[in-house]
């Protein structure tokens, strides 16, 4: 999915214009690029944190020459760790239909009799 297709299904889905969701995306990537390289992050709680982390330095090979040895700066890299949410969606869980620990206690009752 590309970003005018993700505005198109934003549009249809909160009843705005396809224009105005566009707006929103391009704000959004704005905001969440400005405020990581200030050094914070953006939690978007359930689905998961956008973050700027630094990657050391390193001694690396130059993969033209692999006698020669090449030292690779420290960098800043984005990062996005999911959130609970979103991981148990991937997994294919619903949140909502877990087991409590009083179901769980109760069915390994029942296969153990």
């Amino acid at each position: 999915m590309n970003k005018a297709e993700l505005a198109q299904l934003l549009a249809d889905r909160v009843g705005i214009t396809k224009v105005q969701a566009e707006k929103v995306l391009e704000a959004f990537t704005e905001i969440t690029t400005e405020e990581m390289k200030a050094g914070g992050e953006v939690v978007l709680t359930g689905f998961g944190t956008f973050s700027a982390r630094p990657r050391k330095g390193r001694e690396g090979i130059n993969p033209r020459n692999p006698q020669e040895k090449i030292e690779i700066p420290t960098v800043v890299v984005a990062k996005f760790k999911a959130g609970k949410n979103l991981k148990d969606a991937l997994k294919g869980r619903n949140s909502s239909t877990k087991k409590t620990e009083t179901e769980v206690a109760t069915a390994s009752e029942k296969v153990a009799s």
